[in-house]
């Protein structure tokens, strides 16, 4: 493969993916990513690793906790998906992406083993990721779960600490129609004897966290009720919630390294030790326009809080969702006097724009649909004025393409 360009139209178009394909690139079992560990020579056994899953906010208690880690003065490997931008986004070491050079050998030097195996995207990006880590010798990496926790590629690790954020209603056609069943696909993170630290607290799924806790031997931790008075430079208010797991999380590494002043240094320089984006980001301020990546009825509830403590004349919502998601609850959850500006991102698992008018020709609010997600957001932007807010969210793909445009934008 001679460019970076070329290994990508490669990996895209040979492997599959979940991110983009859905439930027809999803391969159940571990035994495909065991087999792809031991061929690599288990590089995950070189570094302490901790495990993050959860259905909201696992991508942000990752960048906090390995901010605070590199303020600490470590050397920090983040394994995080999907990416909005760029590939290299979902491996990191302290905050900056592998090289093009490395994506590029690495394929190249397994090409032949990822083809055989028909190993999926994921599973070749964990690899990858594990691969890069050990060579860089990093001394702790921060690894998100894909999806669920007890089948998801990442699993193969053995962390010193197992987080798992909160329990919600999404990726029920894999996981579970409940939530008690969701959490049980979760907590197949947690380790013999490893630590394992559960975000938020709540009646339906204690129960579960405790039994397989009890079952592997492994303490048990809620952080909900640890008071949280540190400040980040993430906004969103919903990042409360995320401070208090990975500070949590933290004081369970009995790391002597991790004291206030990396807390704090670490806690308010997120974006600018790790790169972060996509959570309730501000591209501008007249209008306010902020693009986050919230996409279930969890996530999308607390941007709505937010929203109510905000200050705006029109608000100005550009949406796109995937397959499985039900876009007249979602909407629902908006204030009816919002403008609704639809599309779809442009990926196979898209909810199709075809599909949204049929089951939204009744709804109440004011919808204008479009046929791309750059045009929504143009409208959105044209129509807002000084003192509107224009929001994106509903998918990570719909934020993808929207900073893909205002990159274009500035060539």
């Amino acid at each position: 493969m001679k460019t970076y360009q070329d290994t990508l139209d490669w990996m895209f178009s040979k492997l599959p993916m979940y991110q983009r394909l859905g439930k027809a690139a999803y391969k159940p079992g571990m035994e495909s990513m065991m087999t792809l560990d031991a061929y690599l020579d288990k590089p995950h056994q070189s570094f302490k690793s901790i495990h993050v899953a959860g259905t909201n906010g696992k991508g942000s208690t990752s960048h906090l906790i390995a901010s605070v880690l590199q303020s600490a003065g470590y050397k920090v490997g983040l394994y995080t998906s999907p990416h909005l931008l760029d590939f290299r986004e979902r491996i990191k070491i302290n905050g900056v992406h592998i090289g093009e050079q490395e994506v590029i050998r690495f394929v190249e030097r397994h090409q032949d083993y990822f083809e055989s195996n028909k190993t999926s995207f994921f599973e070749m990006t964990v690899g990858m990721a594990f691969d890069c880590f050990k060579s860089a010798k990093v001394d702790y990496a921060i690894v998100e779960v894909g999806l669920g926790g007890r089948l998801d590629a990442t699993n193969v690790i053995t962390p010193i600490l197992s987080v798992i954020t909160n329990i919600g209603l999404d990726h029920m056609d894999f996981l579970g129609t409940t939530r008690a069943q969701i959490a049980a696909e979760k907590a197949g993170i947690i380790k013999d004897s490893i630590p394992v630290v559960v975000g938020e607290q709540d009646e339906e799924t204690q129960g579960v966290f405790e039994d397989i806790a009890r079952r592997n031997s492994a303490p048990l931790f809620f952080a909900e009720s640890l008071e949280t008075k540190w400040e980040t430079d993430l906004k969103g208010s919903y990042q409360n919630h995320n401070i208090r797991t990975a500070l949590n999380a933290l004081t369970h590494l009995s790391d002597e390294k991790i004291d206030p002043i990396s807390i704090r240094q670490g806690l308010g320089n997120v974006i600018s030790n790790t790169g972060f984006q996509g959570r309730w980001q501000v591209i501008s301020e007249k209008p306010k326009i902020v693009l986050d990546v919230g996409h279930n009825k969890e996530g999308l509830s607390l941007i709505v809080e937010q929203l109510q403590e905000m200050s705006y004349n029109q608000l100005h919502v550009v949406l796109g969702f995937v397959k499985g998601k039900n876009p007249n609850e979602l909407i629902s959850l908006f204030p009816k006097a919002a403008q609704f500006y639809l599309s779809s991102p442009k990926i196979d698992r898209a909810y199709p724009l075809d599909r949204l008018k049929v089951e939204l020709k009744d709804s109440k609010p004011k919808i204008l649909f479009f046929d791309t997600v750059s045009d929504s957001y143009q409208h959105a932007q044209a129509k807002a004025v000084q003192n509107d807010m224009v929001l994106v969210c509903g998918s990570t793909f719909v934020v993808a393409e929207v900073l893909s445009y205002l990159v274009d934008e500035k060539l």
